[in-house]
C-alpha cells in the first residue's frame, strides 16, 4: 500500500509502514494476550524460556519449539495473504538485499532493546502497557536503527516471501536472523543485570496468558 500510494518516495514509504506496524501491533497483542500471551517472536518466547526456567515460568521447551514454528508459519502465512490482498503473486521471493555490519549492528539493537523493554514491563508490573509500548518502541525502531527493525526471526523470514518494500532477499536472512540471536543473548544479559527477579514473573510476558474464564496461567 505503501509503495502505491508514494511511489518513489521512500522517506514517506517508510512513514507509513512505521505507523502501520505500531497500530496494528498493539491491537494484535490486545487481541492475542489473552490466547498465547501475544508471543509473536521466537526471540521473546526464547527469552521467556531461559529466563523462567529456574522458577518454573515461563514456556516449557516444548512450548517454545510450538511457538517458535507458528510464529514462523503465521509470518510465511501473513506475506502470502497481503501478497493475494494486493493483487500480487502470492509467493513472490524478494529481490531486496540488506547486508553490512551496520544493517546487523542495528538489528542486535533493535532486538536487545525489545526484550529489554518487555521483561522490564514484566518485572514491574506493568504489562497492562504493554500492547503500547511495544508497539511504540517497534514504530520508532523503524526510525532509530539502521534495519529498520525487523527484530524477529520469524517476520525476517515471512519477508522473503514478499518483493515489496519491506521484503529481504533470502541470501540477506541469515545474517539478520543471526544478529537477532546475537540481540537475544544481548538483551537476556541486560535484562539479568537490571532485573535479575524477572524470572519469577516470567509466565507474564509479553502479556499474561488467560484461560477461557480470565484466569492467569
Amino acid at each position: 500500500m505503501a509503495a502505491t500510494l508514494s511511489p518513489g518516495d521512500t522517506g514517506l514509504q517508510l512513514l507509513q509502514n512505521s505507523v502501520a506496524t505500531a497500530f496494528a501491533l498493539g491491537a494484535l497483542i490486545l487481541t492475542f494476550g489473552p490466547v498465547s500471551g501475544a508471543h509473536f517472536n521466537p526471540v521473546v518466547s526464547a527469552a521467556d524460556w531461559w529466563l523462567g526456567r529456574r522458577h518454573g515460568t515461563g514456556l516449557t521447551g516444548r512450548d517454545l519449539a510450538g511457538y517458535a514454528a507458528a510464529q514462523t508459519l503465521g509470518a510465511m502465512a501473513g506475506a502470502v495473504l497481503a501478497n493475494a490482498m494486493f493483487d500480487l503473486a502470492p509467493v513472490a521471493i524478494s529481490r531486496t538485499e540488506r547486508t553490512g555490519g551496520h544493517l546487523w549492528l542495528g538489528e542486535v539493537v533493535a532486538t536487545a532493546g525489545l526484550l529489554l523493554l518487555i521483561f522490564a514491563l514484566v518485572r514491574s508490573g506493568r504489562t497492562a502497557a504493554a500492547p503500547a509500548a511495544v508497539g511504540a518502541y517497534i514504530g520508532a525502531a523503524y526510525w532509530f536503527t539502521s534495519s529498520t527493525s525487523f527484530a524477529n526471526p520469524a517476520v525476517t523470514v515471512g519477508r522473503v516471501f514478499t518483493d515489496t518494500f519491506a521484503g529481504i532477499a533470502p541470501a540477506s536472512a541469515p545474517g539478520f536472523v543471526a544478529a537477532q540471536l546475537a540481540g537475544l543473548v544481548v538483551g537476556v544479559a541486560l535484562v539479568a543485570a537490571l532485573y535479575p527477579t524477572a524470572g519469577a514473573a516470567a509466565g507474564d510476558a509479553v502479556v499474561p496468558q488467560g484461560d477461557a474464564a480470565g484466569s492467569r496461567r
